[in-house]
């Protein structure tokens, strides 16, 4: 009985580790963008919009597809005065009531509209490419949001990681600082200066740790996973990030921008309905066929000779020439349409080659501030050596020494700051061109 009670106590004590264990998911960079578009809310509205679009062009079609109707009608006539003179002529006597059954069939088809369902079909095409390319745009815009969350997420982790060894640090300056108040080298003020020192890297721990936990929630929100998931990330400094000359950016920009290429198909949707305003002006042809059924002698089921079924085969050409001087205004409103998105994307090329060069400058200085980072560290380890050996010489202050550490632990924390800064930087130029991925 004592043994199991033992193994149930182990079993429970490990329970939490257990649990905490299964709500840990480690993700890449990559991953982590794959969990993004995978489960983006916006996305799925997005492919809605696509969805709609393709349906709106299979109701374009269905116009091109022959109309027809069937209709019956019951007619029934009640006749108080059925007793008809005309001149001198014998009355004619009419039924005092009257039944007919009355069927109607009919079949037409529009073989030429001046083009206007050709125009209308392809416009719509056009509209469904513009909702493409807004889901486009829309996984760009996840993707990114999944990369600066990852790397926010990131910014945290190493500053933790480095607070954590300035925290290790400082405990061993704190007890040889105690070890030499014991022998009477330092003050009791030396002693309080690396607790007071401790404190504050503690408080920076304590403050890191709850922006951890915000940016965690948010990035577990973003990928779709469980709130209390605890995300474990990989180096995605690491990734390749070679830098290409400014013009490639630029070049790429202008042939994958998604507000380019929808300005493009716009002007070719705008081409098309000035085509099909221009249609008005031209005349409609038809055919059409129709089957009657006209019964009436009252019963619904007709002996021989009782109904007849005329038939019918029709053209129709018609032509509003009222549309030759009403219609030239429209055309101008179109073409003045057409003209605005011709101008817009003069405008928009503009902004998009000023915000690739500027992410590029942008992406260049992080870079730069990545190798001058590098030297400050080398200089300010050099110089916390030098200060840990003259204090433990009792040369320098414990004002000098607690100085020589925190510039090295700030000098570290810049350094892995500046590093995700850089992968951002990164990832901006590349978005700015229209395409994160390659």
């Amino acid at each position: 009985m004592i043994h199991r009670t033992l193994k149930l106590t182990c079993f429970a004590l490990l329970l939490p580790g257990m649990i905490y264990a299964q709500n840990v998911k480690k993700l890449t960079i990559q991953e982590a963008i794959q969990l993004g578009v995978d489960n983006s809310k916006n996305l799925k509205l997005s492919q809605n919009k696509i969805e709609q679009n393709m349906a709106q062009l299979d109701v374009v079609k269905d116009s091109a597809l022959p109309s027809a109707s069937v209709s019956a009608i019951y007619n029934h006539a009640e006749i108080p005065t059925n007793q008809l003179r005309i001149g001198g002529a014998d009355a004619i006597n009419l039924p005092k009531r009257a039944d007919a059954y009355i069927g109607l069939a009919s079949v037409s088809q529009l073989v030429y509209g001046g083009g206007k369902l050709k125009y209308a079909k392809e416009s719509t095409k056009l509209l469904a490419d513009v909702a493409r390319l807004d889901a486009d745009k829309v996984k760009e815009e996840v993707t990114f949001a999944t990369i600066d969350t990852y790397y926010a997420l990131y910014k945290l982790s190493q500053s933790h990681k480095v607070v954590d060894q300035n925290l290790e640090s400082i405990a061993s300056q704190l007890k040889q600082a105690e070890r030499f108040f014991e022998q009477g080298i330092v003050t009791k003020n030396d002693v309080l200066r690396f607790q007071l020192q401790q404190s504050n890297v503690t408080l920076t721990k304590l403050e890191i740790e709850g922006n951890q936990k915000i940016v965690n929630y948010n990035l577990d929100i973003l990928l779709g996973l469980p709130e209390d998931t605890q995300i474990e990330i990989s180096d995605p400094a690491g990734d390749a990030m070679a830098m290409e000359p400014l013009t490639n950016y630029l070049d790429r920009g202008m042939t994958t921008r998604q507000e380019l290429k929808q300005l493009d198909i716009r002007t070719k949707a705008a081409d098309y309905d000035i085509k099909s305003v221009k249609a008005n002006t031209l005349p409609t042809f038809s055919l059409g066929a129709d089957v009657y059924y006209i019964n009436p002698s009252g019963n619904f089921i007709p002996s021989n000779h009782q109904y007849i079924v005329p038939m019918t085969v029709g053209a129709t050409l018609s032509w509003n020439i009222g549309n030759l001087w009403t219609n030239k205004n429209k055309i101008s409103k179109a073409k003045i349409q057409q003209d605005e998105f011709v101008i817009q994307k003069t405008i928009q090329t503009d902004n998009v080659r000023t915000e690739i060069n500027k992410n590029y400058q942008n992406y260049q200085v992080a870079k730069n501030k990545i190798d001058v980072l590098e030297t400050s560290i080398a200089q300010a380890t050099e110089n916390d050596r030098l200060y840990s050996s003259r204090y433990k010489n009792n040369v320098a202050s414990v004002t000098d020494r607690i100085d020589a550490e925190t510039l090295l632990f700030q000098a570290k924390i810049n350094l892995e700051i500046a590093k995700a800064d850089a992968g951002i930087a990164y990832y901006t130029l590349l978005k700015s061109t229209g395409k994160i991925s390659q």
